[in-house]
């Protein structure tokens, strides 16, 4: 059975405001849970005039109070900016608040440019990514401790600096984990630790089916998952007609442009990107980008997404659309939960 989910990037658009994006966030959440959405998922991004997502955790909350149902979570934290231990009691505190809803995804990306990255980090002793790693197992380790399972001395050795430290408030259950990858690299960290794993096809479509392959070909056990749980998030715009789709596509993929050239602002409008004017060169990465994504009728765009799932070997899609217009947007969620048949429960 094919599950959709949702990864929502709080787009800003041209002549719009923040606060609009995060409004259209809560808003576009409560559609797909009524469409029938598994996951409403929250991207974090740093220094930027495109989104307005800058913090996850607290999006997290805001979404799920707006909801009853949907499953809610982090599409995703990017690790290495942060203490496990935080992240930890952050995400504590959300399941504690919505218990068997929260999903804690994990990257390891920047999220912002290099002096985003630095200004981010606590210091000089800020982590290096080559430790993340080990920072995905502290992490863990707090999160399964403070379920009580540990015991009162929690997860860690005896000879280990945490011992005795707990990860509060403590309390039953814990957060889906997620690992969220473009390539190889978070797929096998994924399956070192057990956990699922989220391949971003719409950030690397030219790795072909090697991060999940290498995902379950390398995956091990753990308390959370006894085998391996693949995903695949795609880009995706569905309207009633193919020229519709493509036309209100070409605000995201003129927007995709000029991030490419350094020179990413706010979401442009669909006409500004029809009147834009495209040199031979643009032309070429123009045709480059409309390939990343899905763009088409509800059939043209469900057959390439079972296509893609089953070359891929999974029927779990997390969605990524953005539309100028936040009508578009639902509109496109709606049409493709009717085409995949999904349906909230009654």
């Amino acid at each position: 059975m094919v599950s959709l989910s949702v990864l929502d990037q709080s787009p800003i658009r041209k002549g719009g405001t923040a606060a609009e994006a995060i409004a259209n966030t809560i808003d576009l959440a409560r559609q797909a849970e009524r469409f029938g959405y598994s996951r409403y998922w929250l991207a974090e991004h740093h220094n930027t005039s495109s989104f307005a997502g800058s913090a996850p955790e607290i999006l997290i909350a805001a979404v799920a109070a707006a909801t009853g149902r949907i499953r809610v979570g982090s599409g995703g934290v990017m690790l290495p900016h942060y203490s496990p231990l935080k992240v930890a009691e952050c995400f504590r505190v959300l399941e504690t608040l919505y218990p068997g809803r929260i999903d804690l995804g994990l990257g390891r990306a920047p999220g912002g440019d290099l002096r985003t990255t630095r200004a981010l980090q606590p210091g000089p002793q800020a982590y290096d990514v080559g430790v993340f790693p080990q920072q995905v197992e502290l992490l863990r380790q707090f999160l399964e401790d403070s379920t009580g399972l540990q015991g009162e001395e929690g997860g860690f050795p005896g000879d280990h600096p945490y011992l005795g430290l707990h990860a509060t408030p403590r309390g039953p259950g814990m957060p889906d984990l997620w690992m969220l990858g473009s390539g190889g690299d978070g797929a096998i960290i994924a399956a070192q630790f057990g956990m699922a794993y989220c391949f971003a096809h719409f950030i690397n479509q030219d790795a072909g089916t090697q991060p999940l392959d290498a995902y379950r070909r390398n995956f091990r056990a753990s308390r959370g998952l006894a085998g391996p749980r693949g995903s695949i998030a795609v880009s995706v715009t569905v309207a009633d007609t193919e020229e519709e789709a493509k036309r209100i596509a070409a605000s995201r993929n003129l927007w995709v442009m000029h991030l490419l050239q350094n020179r990413a602002g706010a979401f442009p409008s669909i006409e500004e990107a029809l009147d834009y004017p495209y040199t031979d060169e643009d032309k070429i990465m123009l045709r480059a980008i409309e390939q990343r994504g899905f763009a088409g009728t509800p059939e043209q765009v469900r057959g390439r997404l079972l296509a893609l799932g089953e070359a891929h070997g999974v029927d779990d899609f997390v969605v990524l659309t953005i539309t100028y217009d936040q009508k578009d947007r639902v509109r496109s969620y709606e049409l493709l939960a009717e085409a995949m048949g999904v349906k909230a429960p009654s």
